[in-house]
């Protein structure tokens, strides 16, 4: 790994989320170090997504939710992976078997770990951890309604097939990161099986 210098750091901004702001140098390709340049980062912890699928309708179980952030851009109820952050001393998997409890009234045990990612790295530190889940029966059941009221969630379940899915995409209905990468890998998932 190349080598990076901080020279200071210190938050700019502590509440939900936390600002850090850092004066910092760092090895350029050629081998030298940079000046000294003022970078901030998002701090808001980790997080983690479930893509679950259910075997027995062929399609994927989504939700929708009001996302502040997106409202100025003409947005605000995006649909969405279920996910969450990982809270203090957790790991990934026990968040998400958390997050699909709170906001779906799902029990799942077992997942495949799809992958992990930066989704801003030019802003955040946030990782998210992608899992797959497939579901049938009585593990398949959910709730349309879900959410902490205490943390002011309202959130809707529904299901979606892949190819609807696809189409949201190209119409720019479906505009959330984590939820393009995890449809997009399961169109590839699904197209490799149907090649065996």
């Amino acid at each position: 790994m190349k080598k990076v210098v901080i020279d200071s750091k210190k938050l700019a901004f502590d509440d939900f989320f936390q600002v850090e702001e850092a004066h910092l140098r760092y090895e350029l390709f050629n081998g030298e170090m940079s000046r000294s340049v003022r970078r901030f980062s998002l701090e808001r912890g980790n997080s983690v997504a479930v893509l679950v699928y259910n075997l027995d309708t062929q399609k994927m179980i989504l939700i929708s939710q009001f996302r502040y952030p997106t409202f100025k851009n003409g947005h605000g109820w995006l649909t969405e992976l279920i996910a969450g952050m990982i809270d203090p001393g957790e790991k990934p998997e026990e968040s998400a078997r958390r997050e699909l409890l709170e906001e779906a009234g799902l029990t799942i045990s077992t997942f495949e770990h799809v992958c992990d990612f930066y989704p801003s790295p030019g802003g955040s530190s946030e990782m998210i951890f992608l899992y797959y889940a497939e579901v049938s029966g009585k593990f398949a059941l959910y709730n349309k309604t879900g959410g902490l009221p205490d943390h002011a969630e309202d959130i809707i379940s529904f299901e979606m097939t892949l190819e609807d899915a696809l189409e949201s995409i190209r119409e720019g209905k479906i505009i959330d990161a984590k939820t393009i990468t995890a449809i997009f890998w399961l169109e590839n998932r699904l197209l490799k099986k149907s090649h065996l």
